[in-house]
């Protein structure tokens, strides 16, 4: 690989590299991508396996990117329990190898993790710093993939760990809800699982502010504020489709807990982060998860 300086620009475009381009995440950054700011170059996994060494390498080489988004995940959690090797080669050997490549050519890495590596036993927000013991394959495979980067690219990498995402055209908990609500008449719903929803949007929105800043490193916390559980939020999903015509009958949606619905893996009960250094670092602010539900519910209305 030949290397070049990506740090150096004659012009004040910023050259991102977006790995992940077709996922939910991915979506959302190309929509609300900054004009004029960003060249972005956006890779589908159909484009770009960024498991493959070779290819990372002649796609960098290709675009000489300042800054890369690492928006590519192993998300289906469940399934991560019996699909061990290849949540691992996404979640923790991608970034890893990303890390690596990266590091040669001074570009800096922004990657989105997870509040699963959390075990959920605090009451109260988890801080950046605080321990992880992850509780199934998938949060294990997400830290470690933040350990790689932490270990090869350290200076030069944004963690950034978010929760509960969901978006208006993608599979996610809200597309679940709105389906199984128009097709049941009644639904039991997790109330004892306790994290913060975040719309894809405003997530997006943060990591362009990252992008923009120059010299951010660390691990960061990010989802839109206040506090749900999957009870919550399926009830805050039904009572605002039925305001605006995606729903036309109310079901009855019921609160279990997490032992009435077993699961292959094991989910953390209390997820909240605090996003106090975010805050504080990029100068943003969360609006509550209700808020950017109501956006997102009327997106999908239009």
């Amino acid at each position: 690989m030949v290397p070049f300086m990506s740090g150096v620009t004659s012009t004040s475009t910023i050259d991102v590299l977006l790995i992940g381009a077709n996922g939910q995440l991915g979506n959302a950054l190309q929509t609300s991508v900054p004009l004029g700011a960003i060249k972005l170059h956006a890779m589908s996994r159909a484009e770009l396996d960024f498991t493959s060494e070779l290819q990372l390498e002649k796609k960098f080489a290709e675009v000489e990117p300042q800054v890369v988004i690492n928006a590519a995940a192993y998300t289906a959690v469940d399934k991560a329990e019996s699909d061990v090797e290849r949540a691992y080669q996404i979640n923790e050997e991608g970034p890893k190898l990303l890390a690596k490549i990266a590091s040669q050519v001074n570009c800096r890495i922004i990657h989105i993790s997870s509040d699963f590596v959390f075990d959920g036993k605090k009451s109260s927000p988890y801080q950046p710093h605080d321990d992880t013991n992850p509780l199934s394959v998938y949060g294990k495979s997400k830290l470690l993939g933040e350990l790689a980067l932490l270990e090869y690219a350290e200076s030069m990498s944004t963690i950034i760990r978010t929760s509960w995402l969901y978006s208006a055209s993608r599979p996610c908990f809200l597309a679940s809800m709105l389906s199984l609500m128009a097709s049941r008449s009644q639904l039991g719903i997790v109330a004892d699982q306790v994290g913060s929803p975040t719309s894809v949007n405003s997530l997006a929105l943060l990591i362009w502010k990252v992008v923009e800043r120059a010299g951010a490193s660390g691990v960061y916390h990010w989802s839109d504020a206040g506090v749900a559980s999957w009870y919550d939020f399926a009830v805050a999903i039904q009572k605002q489709a039925l305001e605006v015509g995606i729903l036309k009958c109310e079901v009855d949606v019921t609160p279990i807990i997490m032992e009435q619905y077993p699961t292959p893996a094991t989910r953390p009960h209390y997820s909240v982060m605090d996003k106090t250094k975010t805050y504080e670092d990029f100068g943003v602010d969360a609006v509550h998860w209700q808020n950017e539900l109501q956006k997102v519910i009327v997106e999908i209305k239009r």
